[in-house]
């Protein structure tokens, strides 16, 4: 049998802490059997993975509204003159509008300068946009002052070349998908699901009331607060889920082994990655006590239904170690209803002293765990 999915789950304890914010300020929750949750989006943590995978990689991307100032910075940087990369990258914008399915996303707000969709590109792909205007540096000038007239059909620069750049991939894209109606090109379908993580128990927002001294206020009379206000945290012990669906990574990057090493590497930044939010006023920077890893044939299977109903802590203890033991004892039953036969591998790394039988072959670090996963991958 191939295997075709790779499954990992983490459970996790945040201390007191915000990580993901709703509109108002509160940790975002959920509702899940009879108890509220705290939950923090799966863009949230997606936005930390992608972040560190682009910081081992080298290759970052950018999500952008502001594609025409991107490439007049890289002009100016060339020493153009401001009017004229001002003006090339207009032109960069008003090539996409005349290859585009639908022109309008490409139209630059009047105020702002903006375009109207969001693009997500490397940025090398902002400067091979740049080079092409670099190359076609005389056309460009004559478009300007009026000497090149454009024929009917014809774009400012070439088109297949800036549809080109604009196809241009990352590994975060090939992992996470990108979508650009407007030109369909360069639509890139995801490989990688993310669950939203959600705590395995009931949880209350915490109220923080807090103040700012004014140091300047010295006179006893004036001593106090420059500034009160309150913010809103929460603490719990998460389950985390993500699935990587190989025949889709091996078909946005055209090759099965780079794939597989793509995925280890996507492992491992999803073990250790963490969002950033309010990071300075509470440093939140746990690791997961658990990580449980299955390599599939046949689905991915997420185990979230193992805390629909809340764990319980003892008196004397806490949420993790029985949130641990509630998802090794619900794995055996769903495989016990699933069977064997898509299961090609699985193995977990904790920090209990006895390991889990119900989860597989036992990892001595989180990086053993998912070298192990990825060879089983690799040889099915």
């Amino acid at each position: 049998m191939t295997a075709r999915y790779v499954d990992i789950h983490l459970v996790q304890t945040v201390p007191y802490a915000n990580l993901n914010r709703d509109d108002l300020g509160s940790p975002k929750s959920v509702r899940f059997g009879y108890a509220d949750r705290t939950r923090v989006s799966s863009q949230c943590w997606k936005r930390a993975v992608r972040e560190e995978l682009e910081r081992s990689s080298g290759d970052p991307a950018k999500r952008t509204r502001q594609l025409p100032q991107a490439v007049e910075r890289r002009l100016t940087g060339r020493e153009w003159e401001p009017e004229l990369a001002a003006f090339a990258a207009k032109q960069v914008m008003a090539t996409l509008a005349a290859i585009a399915v639908k022109a309008d996303g490409f139209k630059l707000d009047k105020e702002t300068g903006e375009a109207q969709v969001l693009f997500y590109l490397p940025e090398r792909a902002f400067d091979e946009l740049a080079d092409i205007c670099v190359r076609e540096h005389d056309r460009l000038v004559g478009l300007r002052s009026g000497a090149v007239k454009l024929k009917k059909g014809e774009t400012p620069l070439p088109a297949d070349d800036v549809r080109t750049a604009m196809g241009r991939r990352n590994d975060v894209i090939n992992l996470f998908g990108r979508m650009l109606a407007e030109l369909p090109g360069t639509n890139v379908d995801g490989a990688v699901q993310v669950a939203h993580a959600f705590t395995t128990h009931g949880t209350d927002p915490q109220i923080d009331f807090f103040t700012a001294v004014d140091d300047l206020k010295q006179d006893a009379d004036q001593a106090g607060s420059g500034h009160m206000n309150s913010a809103e945290f929460s603490a719990g012990t998460f389950y985390r889920y993500a699935s990587v669906n190989l025949a889709d990574l091996t078909r946005n990057l055209g090759d099965a082994a780079t794939a597989v090493e793509l995925t280890a590497a996507f492992l491992s930044a999803f073990v250790t990655a963490m969002p950033q939010a309010k990071k300075n006023s509470t440093a939140p920077f746990t690791v997961p006590e658990l990580a449980y890893v299955a390599v599939r044939s046949d689905r991915p299977v997420s185990l979230a239904s193992a805390f629909e109903t809340p764990v319980r802590a003892p008196l004397d203890s806490g949420y993790a170690e029985p949130s641990r033991r509630q998802l090794a004892e619900y794995a055996s039953r769903i495989y016990r209803l699933l069977g064997d036969d898509g299961l090609l591998y699985h193995g977990h790394a904790g920090i209990d002293d006895k390991p889990f039988e119900q989860l597989g072959e036992v990892g001595r670090s989180f990086g053993a765990l998912i070298s192990a996963a990825v060879a089983h991958a690799r040889a099915e």
